[in-house]
């Protein structure tokens, strides 16, 4: 069964009340429950800040090492999901729960499962 990333997205400038926040924790929950019943569960997890991130690059030959996230942007990678479904229309259900209950942009990208 193919594999897809559900990648959550979020503006670094969405700062959610306790309240809110509470409440995303709870939708979020409901959709893992939704996708652990289906069987579609592989693995999902949230992420820290992107300030908290560390980028490792090979640049001129050498291997560095520098702090924050590697795009520049105002949308930065805040979670995922790792599922498998039967096909890409599957896998889009899933993003639009996950889409709602994250309150973020929900990118869908199928694994590269060529052999070899």
């Amino acid at each position: 069964m193919p594999k897809y990333m559900l990648s959550v997205y979020m503006e670094e400038s969405f700062k959610p009340t306790d309240e809110e926040m509470q409440q995303m924790f709870k939708d979020v929950d409901v959709v893992n429950d939704e996708i652990r019943a289906a069987g579609a569960w592989v693995f999902a997890g949230g992420l820290r800040p992107a300030e908290t991130a560390t980028v490792v690059a090979e640049k001129g030959g050498e291997v560095v090492t520098t702090d924050g996230p590697f795009a520049e942007s105002k949308e930065q990678l805040g979670g995922f999901w790792i599922i498998q479904s039967a096909d890409l229309d599957e896998a889009l259900a899933w993003a639009r729960k996950a889409t709602v209950a994250c309150r973020g942009a929900v990118e869908v990208r199928p694994f590269d499962e060529a052999e070899g």
